[in-house]
């Protein structure tokens, strides 16, 4: 139990949370301290397939960006194991995931503010501070962090099917071993899909595998450099200052720069496509079926199969497929947690029900200013799709910090943009130059 008011009280310890620990661990006057039901530090342990690699520089880490003499950086991990001149010899195009994983946990068991098997019960808003009950007992706090990730979204039509003949890609790790189900579909053309999909492919109980998407194609994460500024602090804080209409267009028209498959993942399958075919003498039954474009319309339990219908948006036809397992790699959706119950009356919804974040992730509510409550990872329509990534996570992590403190304790000051996302006075006035000098 903490019998003295703490200045910071976070819940749930993910990446995010354990960003924000890892960065106010070089703030000694700040008293903070984070909760976690789970016994230990965990990383979607559910889908850590063998072979899955990461999307991001290892120098997007918890701290380096914005504290990079920090001791919880990951090659501060590599060089405490001793492993920093093999990692570097071992030339990776991107890191494995369950070597960061245990970078993450190597960190969490290093700082002294995490308390793993405690939970938030419940938070009440009083005389400008948090009650919060949790399993140790009763603790007060002047601001909230909530980290508590998201909640794996299943689609409508997948609510009735039985347990047994479906999981979400969260559970992939724990549950693609014991498929013994010969006709398997992958719901869904991101990432995970495609690692699901990959280790489908190598269990002999499995004798086909259907990967459908709604998008037009399975393609790849867009990593480009001017892409790439897209996930910079400069740009997240122009896309904030956005109205909302525009916000929700570019998330929409961005999902390939966070959403994306990793080009060495799509060759990886293509080459195991080709090689299937080759075996099979250019037969059409060769194990996989690739269809994109598709909308699942319906899924109904026939005895012992699904039969799913899906529309074909290539030729806009009707098609229906028989399969004995589903796997929905469909991605997480955001729910406020129930501890937050009491104050939902309080907070500011966006048209499409999710909480309005203010430039430092602080909710938007009816209480006072000096008492915040920050939220991360439910920021990808107010502050861009950067945000549910670790690309900028010790920058957010740091305006967390500097607006707890009411200084600029970490120096965020960027670089003007390379490219000139705003319309500015003065490139109005140059385009009337150049338009006059062509005349």
């Amino acid at each position: 139990m903490t019998s003295h008011v703490l200045d910071l009280a976070g819940a749930g310890i993910g990446p995010f949370n354990l960003s924000l620990a890892a960065q106010l661990d070089s703030v000694p006057q700040l008293s903070v301290r984070f909760f976690e039901r789970r016994s230990a530090f965990a990383w979607h342990p559910g889908m850590m397939l063998p072979g899955a690699e990461m999307q991001t520089s290892i120098l997007k880490d918890l701290v380096t960006a914005t504290n990079p003499t920090s001791p919880w950086s990951f090659l501060s991990y590599l060089v405490e194991h001793k492993r920093f001149y093999q990692f570097l010899n071992a030339e990776y195009e991107a890191v494995p995931r369950k070597e960061f994983a245990d970078y993450l946990g190597w960190v969490a068991r290093g700082l002294t503010s995490l308390r793993f098997g405690t939970s938030m019960r419940e938070v009440h808003a009083n005389d400008g501070l948090f009650s919060i009950a949790t399993d140790d007992g009763p603790t007060s706090a002047r601001n909230l962090s909530v980290g508590v990730g998201k909640l794996p979204a299943r689609p409508a039509w997948a609510e009735q099917l039985p347990k047994s003949m479906t999981f979400h890609s969260s559970e992939a790790a724990h549950r693609i071993g014991d498929v013994k189900a010969p006709r398997v579909a992958v719901i869904g053309g991101g990432q995970s899909g495609a690692e699901i999909v990959d280790a489908l492919l190598d269990l002999n109980a499995v004798s086909s595998v259907h990967w459908i998407s709604r998008r037009p194609n399975f393609e790849p994460l867009d990593a480009t450099p001017f892409t790439n500024e897209l996930f910079t602090p400069s740009y997240m804080e122009r896309f904030h200052g956005l109205p909302e209409e525009l916000r929700l267009i570019h998330t929409r028209r961005q999902v390939l720069a966070s959403d994306g498959v990793s080009a060495s993942t799509l060759k990886k399958l293509y080459r195991r496509l080709y090689e299937r075919k080759l075996e099979a003498g250019g037969s059409a039954d060769h194990g996989i079926s690739l269809r994109p474009f598709r909308d699942v319309i319906s899924a109904e339990q026939d005895g012992p199969e699904i039969a799913l219908t899906m529309r074909n948006g290539f030729d806009n036809s009707i098609e229906t497929l028989a399969v004995d397992m589903v796997v929905l790699a469909t991605g997480y959706r955001f729910v406020l947690p129930e501890f937050l119950h009491s104050l939902e009356n309080r907070i500011e919804l966006n048209s499409i029900g999710e909480p309005v974040l203010e430039s430092d992730f602080s909710l938007a509510w009816d209480g006072p200013r000096e008492n915040r409550i920050f939220v991360l990872n439910a920021g990808r329509h107010s502050h861009g799709i950067a945000e549910p990534q670790l690309s900028l996570a010790a920058w957010r992590s740091a305006v967390i910090a500097n607006s707890l403190l009411g200084r600029e304790h970490f120096k965020l000051g960027q670089l003007d943009p390379i490219v000139q996302w705003e319309t500015q006075e003065h490139s109005s006035t140059l385009s009337s130059h150049l338009g006059q000098a062509a005349e």
